[in-house]
């Protein structure tokens, strides 16, 4: 944690003061704003990892003399093919041309979209094809 935490920090670090320079200069409002939000974005999680880094025994990762082995964990089992994430997306596509084409292409693109999150559930939960 303590990698990403340097790296959110100094990225924070970075957009702070490209938003003195940004603001100072070019006496706009919305840049200088998006930029304070960008430099608050990366301190949030940033210092997060920080402290969690202090306060949790070191990864692998975080140690330079690790071998690749000691990171390596217990590969679990990964879903097979399934058709219920293709159908979430026809269904949210649907849901995006009612917005644009009129709100009947509504009825079929959220009937996918439940049909696909109900489906994924129970696949989820007994494993394999329903």
């Amino acid at each position: 944690m303590r990698v990403e935490a340097k790296i959110l920090l100094g990225l924070g670090t970075f957009f702070g003061l490209m938003c003195a320079v940004y603001w100072n200069w070019s006496l706009e409002n919305a840049g200088g704003v998006m930029m304070f939000a960008g430099m608050l974005l990366c301190f949030l999680p940033g210092s997060y990892y920080y402290w969690w880094s202090r306060r949790m025994k070191a990864r692998p990762e975080d140690d330079p003399q690790a071998t690749q082995s000691e990171g390596a964990g217990v590969v679990g089992s990964f879903p097979g093919s399934s058709i219920f994430p293709f159908t979430l997306g026809m269904g949210a596509f649907f849901v995006v041309l009612a917005l644009v084409f009129g709100i009947w292409f509504l009825v079929p693109g959220l009937g996918l979209a439940g049909w696909a999150v109900l489906g994924a559930t129970a696949e989820g939960r007994r494993g394999g094809h329903v």
